[in-house]
């Protein structure tokens, strides 16, 4: 998220921000708006003519019957994104910057959130931004658009909202440190609750008691934990030390299957140290997380 301004350099969030949500925009959004945003990127007959085929293509049921679309994007198909983006790029963004040029707002797909200085300049623009929707076809979810207030310590008081969802990442008042070592609370993402129980889910599948070697556990799972690592480490990855010492007692569960004479915990922890420490580089988590508990998950957002 972007930050709006630096105040004896530290980072200050938005005061407000609002936190978007399209109501079935892929089941909604106007053929001929797509294709007249996809016409001021490629006017080329032939692209025109398949972007309209595919955008009018029959949808089929599950007992195989089809039915005639009009609006909305076919969903599933690679096309969908690239279309719904290009779009959002004028119905939008370039509405929100001609409209609004002052105010910063990020946007991925259908979801958006706009930052806000203050709830009247908050309730304005969403107010705005509704009329802009049903302008284009399209309306906003009345649930799950929010105006959301960034609290920290240097804004106090009680608030109905206080913390919204973005891109997997739960933004709310977190504890925080400063270069000199003071603590104080500052609005900060971290992964959410739902990404961290997704990605709990896909470890539990892994099945990791099935492969052979520490060395093919390690190949199958480390391109797979960088990228998470990478991405939702970016902030306060220490939301994420529950996850990797859940795959590490994973892996201690492999341990103790594998040999029979590691089968007690006590053998197999032993074991687990000695490796963790001549072979500190084996698995992609372990320069943040070497030690272990039984997996028990709660969420972090």
């Amino acid at each position: 998220m972007k930050p709006l301004v630096r105040h004896h350099g530290r980072v200050l969030a938005p005061h407000r921000v609002i936190d978007l949500d399209v109501a079935k925009f892929f089941d909604s959004v106007r053929h001929d708006l797509v294709v007249t945003a996809v016409a001021a990127h490629c006017p080329q007959a032939w692209v025109l003519l398949y972007v309209r085929r595919w955008l009018a293509a029959p949808l089929a049921g599950p007992d195989g019957t089809l039915s005639a679309r009009d609006r909305g994007t076919p969903q599933g198909s690679a096309v969908s994104p690239v279309l719904a983006n290009l779009f959002l790029h004028y119905a939008f963004d370039m509405w929100m910057t001609r409209t609004f040029p002052g105010v910063t707002f990020e946007r991925y797909a259908d979801n958006a959130v706009v930052d806000c200085t203050s709830q009247a300049q908050a309730c304005t623009i969403g107010a705005a931004i509704e009329d802009r929707m049903v302008e284009v076809g399209l309306r906003l979810h009345p649930d799950k658009t929010r105006i959301v207030y960034c609290q920290d310590s240097n804004r106090r008081g009680s608030f109905e909202l206080t913390s919204f969802t973005f891109l997997g990442f739960t933004f709310r008042a977190r504890k925080a440190r400063n270069k000199h070592g003071v603590c104080f609370t500052s609005f900060l993402p971290a992964i959410s609750t739902d990404a961290l129980w997704k990605i709990s889910r896909t470890v539990r599948f892994w099945r990791l008691h099935r492969r052979f070697t520490f060395a093919e556990l390690a190949r199958m799972i480390n391109p797979i934990i960088r990228g998470w690592l990478q991405y939702y480490g970016a902030f306060y990855r220490s939301a994420l030390h529950r996850l990797l010492r859940r795959i590490n007692a994973y892996l201690v569960r492999w341990i103790r299957k594998k040999y029979r004479r590691l089968r007690g915990f006590k053998k197999a922890k032993a074991c687990w140290d000695g490796i963790s420490h001549q072979y500190p580089n084996l698995f992609a988590h372990w320069r943040y997380a070497r030690d272990f508990w039984p997996p028990a998950m709660t969420g972090a957002g």
